[in-house]
């Protein structure tokens, strides 16, 4: 059996990296915008609003957790949400009546967790749904994407394709689908691949860009806008875009005993997506051809992964 190599990042650099986190572990209520409320299906319904669970209607908040994927979410200069996500929490909040508050977990691997303990009530945020995910949690389906590659700018090591991360050092964040792609994959390697997982998908990013790591695999829809547009966590770096593995969805995460609040929200966002709202926040952020028709829940069987 071919040997995995896994590694960590030191305590005292996760430390340094974490503090540098702009506005992470804040709770922003998600005002909506003039741009927000003008768009097609961002309309009170009442009928959906009475469907929301008793204690949220009691409170009139929505919790709702979120971690750094951008475009889908991520902080402007001024540490503000903005981004894909940002607008949809919004847009909820305008369907269902609520105020809707959300908070930057920055890490991955915190999303799950957020919701079997119950701290939050839903996640939007840019996490692959696969069937493992949906045997914890119920996940709604609400734009899809894939998986690429990402390598220092000007891809010095010639990296074109997965059999190429064999033999080389590739970070990923702990407790994501990216991890278990990779992981899955190296077991095929004839020379083992040095998987270093870390904490957040930042410290993977400057894993690569330092030269500790020698590629990530990451989702396809931010490595291709912050790469491209060389901002944020894309600065230094280079997506490979003719790579696109495991093609899949994203999804919105709610407990598995709450089918209420699910159900609730499957519609606020189909009312979005029959009015044309949703799509016009997914072209606005440049992912137009990732949004969907339908808004689905645990449909990852329906799309299976894919790792050549």
């Amino acid at each position: 059996m071919n040997k995995l190599v896994k590694m960590a990042l030191g305590p005292a650099l996760a430390a340094t990296l974490a503090t540098s986190a702009l506005a992470q572990g804040m709770t922003e209520v998600m005002h909506a915008s003039d741009d927000i409320t003008a768009l097609p299906g961002v309309t009170a319904n009442p009928d959906l609003a009475a469907g929301l669970p008793q204690t949220i209607r009691d409170a009139g908040v929505l919790r709702v957790a979120t971690d750094l994927t951008p475009p889908i979410s991520f902080h402007d200069d001024a540490g503000k949400l903005i981004g894909i996500d940002a607008d949809i929490a919004a847009s909820l909040g305008v369907i269902l009546g609520v105020e809707v508050q959300m908070t930057d977990l920055g890490a991955g691997a915190g999303i799950v967790p957020a919701i079997l303990s119950r701290r939050f009530d839903m996640t939007i945020s840019g996490i692959n749904d696969d069937p493992e995910l949906e045997k914890q949690v119920d996940v709604i389906d609400y734009m899809y994407d894939a998986t690429t590659i990402m390598v220092l700018d000007g891809n010095p090591l010639n990296i074109a394709s997965m059999d190429d991360l064999c033999g080389k050092r590739v970070a990923v964040p702990v407790g994501t689908f990216q991890n278990r792609l990779v992981t899955a994959f190296a077991e095929g390697c004839a020379e083992p691949m040095n998987i270093m997982s870390l904490p957040k998908m930042p410290e993977v990013l400057q894993a690569v860009r330092s030269g500790r790591a020698d590629a990530t695999v990451n989702g396809y829809a931010t490595s291709v806008y912050s790469t491209e547009k060389q901002v944020g966590k894309g600065v230094g770096l280079q997506a490979l875009p003719d790579i696109r593995l495991a093609v899949g969805y994203l999804g919105m995460l709610t407990h598995k005993e709450n089918p209420e609040l699910r159900d609730t929200v499957v519609a606020a966002l189909q009312q979005m997506v029959d009015a044309g709202g949703y799509a016009q926040i997914m072209e606005k952020w440049g992912l137009a051809p990732l949004a969907v028709e339908t808004v689905k829940v645990n449909d990852a069987a329906s799309m299976p992964v894919e790792t050549e």
